[in-house]
């Protein structure tokens, strides 16, 4: 099975700000797709911690999280995007969740192969993913793409994470992996 062909569809402060709100509606409509449940349920945690993001960094809108839309099907099945512009030595980290309804069918690596893609275009010379050791599903992702382990941390939030990294050069080029 090759990997599904997706887009990341931009989001942005209002849309996030709607989500905030629990207006699934009004934020479907804002963005242009249907924002599955989940947007204003299980990843509700996710609008305010990129709302203030923004707050900080009003130039990282285009950059932070976006909905993953399999494009054959128009269906949002999860979201990705970047945690901040990149920093002084030019590294971005990715983020990415698949809804579990859609897990397992490649689109977590398909959208991380974009951001990459996009990484390089944009200059970034570091790409970091930061995966918990017990989510073998991301872990699989990250070294299918090529990042290597570069050390660990422990998030406030997530606990010990594994921090992975890679140089995004050569990936403008590259096909994104069969499954």
């Amino acid at each position: 099975m090759t990997s599904p062909d997706v887009r990341l569809v931009f989001l942005g402060d209002e849309v996030y700000a709607l989500l905030q709100g629990g207006d699934l509606t009004g934020a479907s409509l804002r963005a242009g797709v249907e924002l599955p449940r989940p947007f204003v349920t299980t990843e509700s945690w996710l609008w305010p911690v990129f709302r203030a993001k923004l707050a900080a960094d009003p130039s990282a809108e285009r950059l932070l999280v976006r909905a993953i839309v399999d494009r054959q099907t128009g269906v949002v099945v999860g979201h990705a995007g970047f945690h901040a512009s990149p920093d002084a030595r030019g590294m971005v980290e990715i983020g990415y969740t698949v809804l579990e309804d859609h897990r397992r069918r490649g689109y977590a690596t398909a959208a991380a192969a974009l951001l990459l893609r996009e990484a390089a275009s944009r200059g970034a010379r570091v790409v970091r993913a930061s995966v918990s050791p017990q989510n073998e599903a991301s872990l699989s992702v990250v070294r299918r793409l090529g990042f290597v382990q570069v050390g660990h941390q422990v998030d406030e939030e997530d606990g010990l994470e594994l921090v992975f990294e890679r140089d995004p050069v050569g990936v403008l080029d590259e096909t994104p992996p069969s499954r």
